[in-house]
C-alpha cells in the first residue's frame, strides 16, 4: 500500500513529527466564533480521556464555529492500563500531556498555560483520566484532591463568568472545586446495569455539589439531556455513564456543547 503512495508520502510517515502534522486536525480556515479550551487527561478510557467523547466534543465545536485549543497537565499518569485486558500494565509509565497529544494530533499545550483571557469557555471530556490524572477521585472518592492546574482553571473560569462544560465522570471536578454547583452524571440507581456508575451521584453530593437526574437519550421533556446550571454556568451530560447506543452519547454531548456555546454569547 505504501509503495502506491509515492516517496514523499512514505518519507513523511517515517519522520517522527512531520512538519504541519499538528494542524491536520483543523479544517479549512473560516471565520470563528467562541474560543474554547478542551482539557484532556491522557488517551484511553481506562487511564485517560475517553476518545469517543473527545471526538464528539471536537465535532460539535467545529459545527458550532468554535476556535479550539487543547490542553493537558504535564504530569505522569496514575498508572497505565492495557486496554485489551482491562488491567494495569505494571512496568509502564506515561505522561498525560504526551498521551493527550495523540488525540490532539500533536497540537496541544501544557495546562499551566491555559488562561481565561485567551478563551471564552472550557470543556472537560470524561474517561477515567479525569478521576485518576486530573484528580484522585478514583482512589479517594469524596476525599479526593484535584490537580492544582485543573482547580485553578475551574476557579478562574467560574470567577470570570465563563461557561464550563463537563461530561461523563468529569463533573466530579466541578462538584469538588465549585461548592454548590449543579451537575449530572445521569441516574442515581443502577437500574439493572443501565447506569453502572450511579454511585457517583452520591459522591457528588458528598463533595458539596447538587446532583440532577438526567437521561442519556432523547425524551419528550429534554433534547438529549444536558443539565445547565445557569447560576454557575456549568453544563454537564452523562455520556458513557449510561450503557446506551453511541449515537445517544454523541447527541448528549452535542447538547452540552451547544449550551456551552450559547452561554458564551457568541
Amino acid at each position: 500500500m505504501l509503495a502506491a503512495c509515492g516517496p514523499p508520502f512514505r518519507a513523511a510517515l517515517r519522520r517522527a513529527a512531520p512538519p504541519g502534522l499538528a494542524s491536520f486536525h483543523s479544517s479549512a480556515r473560516r471565520p470563528r466564533g467562541a474560543r474554547v479550551a478542551v482539557v484532556l487527561s491522557g488517551c484511553g478510557v481506562y487511564d485517560g480521556t475517553e476518545i469517543h467523547e473527545a471526538s464528539a466534543i471536537l465535532v460539535h465545536l467545529s459545527r458550532g464555529g468554535a476556535e479550539v485549543q487543547m490542553y493537558a497537565p504535564d504530569v505522569p499518569q496514575m498508572h497505565v492500563v492495557d486496554h485489551s485486558k482491562g488491567q494495569p500494565a505494571e512496568a509502564e509509565s506515561r505522561n498525560v500531556l504526551v498521551e493527550s497529544a495523540r488525540i490532539a494530533r500533536g497540537k496541544i499545550t501544557s495546562l499551566a498555560k491555559l488562561t481565561t483571557a485567551d478563551h471564552d469557555a472550557v470543556i472537560f471530556p470524561g474517561g477515567f483520566g479525569a478521576a485518576k490524572n486530573l484528580s484522585t477521585f478514583a482512589v479517594d472518592g469524596k476525599d479526593c484532591k484535584v490537580n492544582r492546574e485543573v482547580e485553578r482553571v475551574l476557579k478562574d473560569f467560574h470567577k470570570a463568568g465563563k461557561p464550563i462544560g463537563l461530561c461523563c465522570i468529569s463533573p466530579v471536578l466541578a462538584a469538588k472545586v465549585l461548592s454548590g454547583a449543579e451537575v449530572t452524571v445521569g441516574h442515581e440507581e443502577e437500574e439493572g446495569g443501565k447506569w453502572p456508575y450511579a454511585g457517583t451521584a452520591g459522591a457528588i453530593k458528598e463533595l458539596g455539589g447538587k446532583h440532577c437526574v438526567k437521561e442519556a437519550v432523547f425524551s419528550l421533556t429534554s433534547f438529549y439531556e444536558a443539565h445547565v446550571d445557569t447560576k454557575n454556568k456549568v453544563v454537564t451530560t452523562p455520556a458513557f455513564m449510561c450503557e446506551t447506543e453511541l449515537h445517544n452519547i454523541f447527541d448528549g454531548i452535542g447538547a452540552m456543547v451547544k449550551n456551552v456555546l450559547k452561554l458564551t454569547g457568541k
